[in-house]
């Protein structure tokens, strides 16, 4: 029988090469992300075949999904996370249109996704009364899913 793995172990973490020494940062206060992943399939009718659909696989694409908690990284005392992943530094990112490298550690010890992503949606959603600021990620994959860490 299969062992299932807690939700909370899988963690979504950029590159940050610009700290003293480079890491995978997490992405603050995450509380859940989704990778979606698919292939477009071509569709192909001839008359060698009447009436018969050939069909194979095409292109392969992902997103990653994140929903977070949206923190003050200003204040004093605040946790320093406006090196990476709070809702500020993401934002910055976005602009640039810069491409992130990102780890999704899966909660397997023998099983973590690298790949390369931009950052293509941002929203911070913001309530009333006793709601908590929170903001969502979308990235956007280019290239390949490998389980080798380009950045040993």
């Amino acid at each position: 029988m299969a062992n299932t793995i807690k939700g909370e172990v899988g963690i979504l973490s950029l590159w940050d090469a610009t700290i003293t020494t480079p890491a995978y940062l997490p992405i603050a206060c995450a509380t859940s992300h989704t990778l979606d992943t698919s292939t477009s399939i071509i569709e192909s009718n001839t008359k060698c075949d009447p009436g018969v659909t050939i069909k194979q696989a095409g292109v392969f694409s992902y997103t990653i999904s994140l929903d977070g908690q949206y923190l003050d990284t200003t204040s004093a005392g605040a946790p320093d996370l406006d090196t990476l992943g709070s809702h500020d530094y993401l934002l910055a990112l976005q602009q640039t249109g810069a491409v992130v490298e990102f780890e999704l550690d899966t909660g397997l010890a023998d099983t973590t996704y690298y790949g390369d992503a931009i950052i293509s949606d941002l929203s911070l959603t913001q309530g009333s009364g006793d709601e908590i600021s929170t903001f969502s990620l979308t990235l956007n994959g280019s290239g390949a899913i490998v389980t080798t860490d380009p950045n040993p």
